[in-house]
């Protein structure tokens, strides 16, 4: 089910975005509500299952992820059984942050974080040791113009 989302929701939720570690009275006071009114409607929104968790964001170079890499893969393999298991395998690298399925070209993208080139071959090698692909671009990526954003809400 669809949240039905209002001017106010979405306000407290753009707040959410920007520092989800303000108070409750700040965020009302930001949105321009009474505290239990804002309690209400973050229950609620938080019931309806579209909040997904409380994160924060960290900088990869700082922790030694200097290098982003975008794979696109092509494969030759539909079923059901080799997409149960190319999700298992994908979704057991942990350098791999974002994977999706994509119309076009080519059939899946990864969004992959590593410490340095040695390091993404050693993923890669992983990678097309497991499964069976046609083929696997690799896209290094030299600056992160936008990376990380909100959500436009």
């Amino acid at each position: 089910m669809i949240y039905k989302l209002d001017n106010i929701d979405r306000k407290i939720l753009k707040e959410l975005q920007e520092d989800s570690r303000r108070s409750q009275r700040e965020i009302a006071e930001r949105v321009g509500l009474s505290q239990n009114a804002c309690w209400r409607r973050l229950k609620a929104i938080s019931e309806s299952g579209l909040i997904k968790g409380h994160t924060i964001r960290l900088d990869p170079a700082d922790i030694g992820l200097g290098l982003t890499v975008f794979v696109m893969i092509r494969t030759r393999h539909h079923s059901r059984t080799w997409l149960k298991q190319f999700r298992q395998e994908v979704s057991s690298i942990p350098n791999v942050i974002d994977f999706y399925r994509v119309a076009g070209d080519y059939d899946y993208m990864l969004k992959i974080m590593a410490e340095d080139m040695n390091a993404f071959d050693r993923i890669y090698q992983k990678l097309i040791d497991k499964i069976d692909l046609e083929t696997v671009t690799s896209y290094m990526t030299m600056e992160a113009i936008a990376d990380s954003r909100d959500l436009p809400i």
